[in-house]
């Protein structure tokens, strides 16, 4: 049973760094139990304000629904209460649904809606698709503003007077005009976060739109500097934040870009780096090129962030 009420919730995670483990497999392509205890129990011994599991970064497209569940079951029980665990729910309404009350039942805190599969739909079309889901759990929920799933704010308005475990509406489209509407118009009522590609490029301006907090993909290979980086942009430090753009955030951006899909690989690729294997990423994703994986090493160990 989750701990936190969902208002409590959205207050505990509004002031921490949040992350999303990787999700580690095997040679067959399984999901390897083991190292993923071993990688949540190391994670979760830093400050940090909340783990989502089976996220965007925890490859969760490529999950089946009974492996997001134990995915999700696994980092409830080696967090062990020690930072909150959220679950995800992607997919069409029903298996959304079905993702969401396997997280409740698992003990996550809250639940992180993702975008409904592939079809477009207008904004009553969301609303319902997010309504149900907000109304099949008693978890706080969180929407994932991004691919075919543009909230407008007057959507998240009404999610938001339907629902009350509705808590938080994540970003990753990066539209200043659709962020200052959503915000103008639902103001603390929910907390806001980035979830743009490397976080850390767009967190400081985003701050001055509410965004108190963002996801760092970062933090599953380089936790201290994800750590520090987000004391920085909290601080409002332009100067500390300007120089670990350009000593590892900007050259990693550099790598992450060589090709698509690399926004997840290349995390895998730094743990890799840090000596702390996670396996191969599943399909449709690759994996780093060796040249690739190499350049990450050499940039991690000049930039002194391991």
């Amino acid at each position: 049973m989750a701990t936190y009420a969902p208002q409590e919730l959205a207050v505990a995670l509004k002031d921490g760094l949040l992350s999303f483990p990787v999700t580690p497999f095997t040679g067959d392509g399984q999901i390897d139990e083991e190292r993923y205890r071993e990688h949540i129990d190391w994670q979760s011994s830093f400050e940090i304000g909340g783990l989502f599991a089976a996220g965007g970064t925890g490859e969760g497209f490529s999950l089946t629904p009974e492996e997001t569940a134990r995915v999700v079951r696994l980092a409830v029980e080696t967090a062990a209460g020690r930072t909150p665990v959220l679950g995800s729910a992607g997919g069409n309404t029903a298996q959304a649904i079905q993702n969401a009350r396997a997280a409740e039942a698992a003990g996550a805190e809250g639940l992180l809606l993702l975008p409904p599969y592939l079809t477009e739909c207008d904004q009553d079309g969301l609303l319902e698709h997010a309504s149900a889901v907000c109304g099949s759990t008693s978890l706080g929920v969180i929407v994932y503003n991004r691919g075919n799933a543009v909230y407008s704010a007057q959507t998240v308005a009404r999610l938001a007077e339907r629902h009350s475990n509705f808590i938080g509406f994540k970003d990753a489209i990066g539209d200043i005009e659709q962020l200052t509407r959503v915000y103008a118009t639902n103001g603390d009522r929910l907390f806001y976060l980035g979830g743009l590609p490397t976080a850390e490029t767009f967190a400081l301006p985003l701050l001055q739109l509410g965004m108190s907090t963002y996801s760092s993909a970062m933090y599953n290979f380089v936790p201290e500097f994800a750590l520090a980086f987000y004391r920085d942009v909290r601080a409002q430090d332009h100067a500390a934040v300007t120089e670990k753009l350009r000593r590892f955030v900007l050259p990693y951006l550099d790598i992450r870009d060589r090709a698509k899909g690399y926004g997840v690989s290349i995390v895998k690729g730094g743990l890799k780096a840090v000596g702390r294997d996670m396996g191969s990423v599943r399909p449709p994703l690759q994996d780093l090129t060796d040249r690739d994986l190499k350049d990450l090493g050499t940039l991690i160990d000049d930039a002194g962030v391991r």
